[in-house]
């Protein structure tokens, strides 16, 4: 979407899913962020976890705290000092279960995970108009590309052995599709939505995501003049966007985007929603740059039927259903690892306490 083209995300519960939390990521720090260490730390690295096969040291428990801060910061959040022990406790649970299903996965779960967390980097790379800006988002956040493929692909194999291991063994009914359908008609209703494609000249710098002098900006608009002029004529519009418009998230596509109200920035929003069918906009301009938009279809809002969301439904009570799971599993794979924690962070969550930020919903 227009609003969030040039922001990037690097935790990897966007990119490769949530059956883990989406802490699975920081439970390991890029090489190139590690904090300096204290005297004592140094000298008495102690074990604050082991079982069959692991150990887990306070020094990594640190680094997990440090990645996930500097993540959270990236994002405009912050953990509170005072709740550091209690997240720590919780980071290295994380930790335990990490390295216990990074052991328990097979060839095929190391095949499959490669694939995936393969095919994530690419989609991610395709969000940035260069390789340089790419390389700058994930170099804010610590990580190198090195890093952040082995980070993908740890997660990845983790998935693949709860996907055989747990979510394989779960099934739903037509029944339950049904029941949890009719229980809950808000949220199959699809509001009025566009289908529109759009042109952006960016009026900010690639690299830097600063605005460009006024003197460029006002080059910017002159091109984008000739473009509705030529749009006007009659020349193909998605041609034109796939040739020069700078939005790498519908680009390839001809611009195109598919959008109610709420998701785009009001501007672009309101400029869509107000044209006919196949008109094209006048010059339109947001934070983002400048935007020529083409209407395709209006799309009246109505209940989606069962039918059409069945997939996707089925595939959310799943989710639930292994998210209810987790818990016990883990406390199973951790009498099979046989894991102690001789040495407890600071603090211990209470049962049922997660104090990390929350994992994102089904969709």
């Amino acid at each position: 979407m227009i609003m969030n083209v040039f922001r990037f995300v690097a935790g990897s519960a966007g990119l490769v899913g949530v059956v883990l939390t989406s802490f699975a990521a920081e439970v390991k720090s890029a090489d190139n962020a590690k904090p300096a260490r204290k005297a004592d730390t140094l000298f008495a690295d102690k074990v604050v976890a082991k079982g069959k096969g692991f150990e887990i040291k306070q020094s990594e428990v640190e680094d997990a705290f440090i990645a996930l801060r500097s993540n959270l910061a990236a994002q405009g959040q912050n953990i509170p000092e005072d709740q550091r022990p209690t997240v720590e406790a919780k980071l290295a649970d994380r930790l335990v279960v990490s390295k216990i299903l990074l052991q328990k996965a097979n060839d095929e779960d190391r095949k499959k995970a490669k694939a995936t967390s393969e095919q994530t980097v690419e989609e991610a790379r395709k969000r940035f108009p260069t390789e340089d800006l790419f390389e700058q988002q994930l170099k804010a956040r610590g990580l190198s590309v090195d890093n952040f493929r082995s980070r993908l692909l740890e997660q990845s194999t983790a998935e693949e052995v709860l996907n055989r291991e747990v979510r394989a063994k779960i099934s739903v009914s037509d029944e339950q599709l049904k029941k949890f359908y009719d229980e809950n008609p808000a949220q199959f209703e699809q509001p009025e939505s566009v289908r529109a494609s759009h042109i952006l000249l960016s009026t900010k710098d690639q690299t830097t995501q600063k605005p460009i002098a006024p003197e460029a900006k006002k080059s910017r608009e002159t091109e984008i003049r000739k473009l509705k002029t030529r749009a006007d004529a009659g020349e193909d519009f998605g041609k034109l966007a796939r040739e020069f418009s700078e939005d790498p998230g519908s680009k390839d596509k001809g611009g195109e985007y598919t959008f109610p109200r709420g998701q785009m920035v009001k501007p672009f929003e309101t400029a869509a929603f107000s044209l006919k069918t196949n008109q094209v906009s006048d010059v339109v301009e947001t934070e983002f740059g400048y935007h020529l938009i083409k209407l395709h279809e209006r799309i009246p809002a109505k209940k989606v039927e069962l039918a059409t969301v069945k997939t996707n439904l089925s595939g959310f009570l799943v989710q639930q259903e292994v998210e209810k799971q987790l818990p016990a599993y883990f406390e199973q794979l951790k009498k099979e690892f046989k894991v102690e924690m001789p040495g407890e962070t600071n603090a211990t969550p209470e049962k049922g306490q997660d104090t990390l930020p929350p994992k994102k919903s089904a969709p």
